[in-house]
């Protein structure tokens, strides 16, 4: 059966902790010349950091970081009444590790030392969206429950829109548009996400099948070819799976596309073009939902980028599709 193209051409408890008695003195040299921290280095007070970068740059190297060293960093995040004066000796007994521990993870993280990270929890302490990711409460309102949703998913696709590159989504439409067959891998949230995709491109003419079991993706993946691509579907990156099917049609020449929230993960490093919406865990909503907010909004950006390569025919296409099931819609 030959499969259709698209070449268009058709209030929180508080520890107790130890301060320093003085704030230590500002420093420019205290951050590194090009730091998550610092906007350059001009003789002048330091930029204002961005929180949100700051905070996405860390989530992007957890990866890198050992399990006690990733958690070292989660748990610090979680403590909201860090700040300039917190000594190292309180962060490194509140986290069980030693001094030279904390000084490590913040250099891996790419400070210049724990100052530098300290100044980064602080500001982001300070920073006004924080309140978003405060636990609800016995006495929330259910108006006040709504809110919190609504304000994470908001930041949510704020995040979002600040890390995809337009460049990847332009090279992602492209392959989808020219490929013989497209094949979409996920399982869990991630295999919704993939059948919404699906469904979404079908209706402008662009056919694409879903895989959420495992053996069904490894032969899908060993029938691909150059003419091929693949869109694999997982917000660590690190889904068993997921990323055996994406080697395995890697190896017949396939192209493959990641929808991932960490730019380091194996998926990631497996790919020819990665969409990384790098979303901040919300506490309030939880990680799944988070990523599915970031990932239907990829969707949703290469659904109208494909369209836009032959907008005729997906307009034609799109009219034929709804004008077919229109007529299932029951009129009360």
């Amino acid at each position: 059966m030959n499969a259709p193209s698209l070449s268009l051409v058709q209030n929180p408890v508080r520890s107790r902790q130890f301060v320093e008695v003085t704030p230590a003195p500002t420093v420019q040299g205290d951050f590194p010349a090009v730091s998550p921290l610092s906007g350059g280095g001009n003789g002048m007070s330091p930029t204002p950091p961005d929180i949100n970068g700051i905070v996405l740059r860390i989530r992007s190297l957890l990866p890198t970081l050992t399990a006690l060293e990733a958690g070292v960093v989660t748990g610090l995040f979680k403590k909201r009444f860090i700040n300039e004066r917190t000594l190292l000796k309180w962060v490194a007994d509140e986290m069980r590790v030693s001094e030279a521990m904390v000084v490590k993870i913040a250099k891996k993280l790419g400070f210049s030392g724990f100052r530098a990270f300290r100044s980064a929890l602080a500001e982001y302490n300070n920073f006004p969206t924080t309140q978003l990711h405060a636990e609800l409460f016995a006495n929330d309102s259910a108006g006040n429950i709504v809110q919190k949703v609504v304000q994470a998913s908001i930041k949510a696709l704020e995040q979002n829109l600040a890390v995809i590159e337009q460049a990847a989504i332009e090279k992602a439409a492209k392959y989808l548009s020219s490929s013989v067959f497209r094949d979409f891998y996920g399982v869990g949230g991630s295999a919704q996400v993939a059948r919404d995709a699906a469904f979404k491109f079908l209706r402008i003419g662009v056919r694409a099948s879903v895989f959420d079991d495992s053996q069904m993706m490894l032969m899908s993946a060993c029938l691909l070819e150059k003419t091929d691509v693949a869109v694999a579907f997982s917000h660590c990156g690190q889904t068993a799976v997921v990323i055996d099917a994406v080697r395995q049609a890697r190896r017949n020449g396939a192209r493959i596309i990641a929808v991932t929230n960490c730019r380091t993960s194996i998926l990631a490093q497996e790919s020819d073009v990665i969409l990384c919406p790098n979303v901040e865990e919300s506490l309030i909503t939880g990680e799944n939902a988070a990523a599915r907010i970031a990932q239907l909004n990829i969707v949703d950006a290469l659904f109208l980028a494909v369209a836009q390569k032959s907008s005729g025919i997906a307009e034609r296409n799109l009219r034929r599709t709804t004008s077919a099931v229109r007529g299932q819609r029951n009129v009360w």
